[in-house]
Formats: C-alpha cells, structure tokens, sequence
C-alpha cells in the first residue's frame, strides 16, 4: 500500500464510520417503538429462565402489533400513557406510575395512548432462555 493510499485511507475511515453511525441512527429513528435493553441476567436457582429489563419509546400515535411472551411481562409507565389490547378482554389504559402484570398466555397488543405526545415504559420480563422476546401473532 502506498503512503497515498494510507493516507487517503485513514481519512476516509471516520467519514464511513459517521456515515454509517447516522444511517444506523436514522433507521432507529423511523422506528415508531424502540427497545433499550437496560439488563440480561440468569435467574438464580431457577435453570432456563433469564429477566429482561428495558426501556420502550414509543412514538406519538405508535403502535405494535399483536404478540404474546415466552414467560411474565411486567410494565411501569414512567411517561405519557399507553393503551394495552388484550384479546378477548377490555383494552387496559396505563398513565405515569402505573403497572401491569401480562402472563405467556395473554395475547396483547399495545400502542401509545396519544397521537401527539411521547410514552416511554419501564419493562421487566421473566422468560425463557434462548427464545425471542416475543412472538408476533396473527
């Protein structure tokens, strides 16, 4: 490699990497809810089972789609108010500072409860290891 090139590299390398870094940061962006994983941890004394404890933004108007969990689903909503969608149950309406406990078998969807203002929820799961987060269904 030529000193040109070296030079010319090592150059280029941050512009790729801003580059990259603000596509990766605007396609989050886009995003109507997003996840911030806080903690991954092993429960202790109980094989297979692991907590999940992270943030979800969601966006004004945002919305997701029907799921279930691979084990309980604890909520804490810390601002604005979200709507969860239970199936076959009245919708439940949540604002700062209130909770809600779903079990594996509850299908549920949920959405913010405003078309002009942010929600941000605190979650806790206890799931099984190795499984996704959630299972979409249809």
């Amino acid at each position: 490699m030529t000193k040109t090139q070296s030079v010319l590299m090592f150059a280029l390398a941050p512009v790729v990497a801003l580059a990259w870094f603000g596509w990766s940061a605007s396609k989050a962006d886009d995003q109507p809810i997003t996840r911030t994983e806080l903690l991954r941890s092993d429960l202790a004394g109980i094989d297979g089972k692991e907590t999940v404890i992270y943030i979800a933004d969601l966006k004004p108007g945002a919305a997701g789609g029907k799921h279930t969990h691979y084990g309980d689903e604890f909520v804490y909503v810390l601002e604005g108010g979200i709507v969860v969608e239970p199936v076959g149950k009245p919708a439940i309406a949540l604002k700062p500072g209130e909770t809600g406990h779903f079990t594996p078998d509850i299908v549920h969807a949920a959405k913010n409860a405003s078309d002009s203002a942010p929600a941000k929820v605190l979650v806790f799961l206890v799931v099984e290891k190795g499984k996704p987060l959630a299972e979409p269904v249809k």
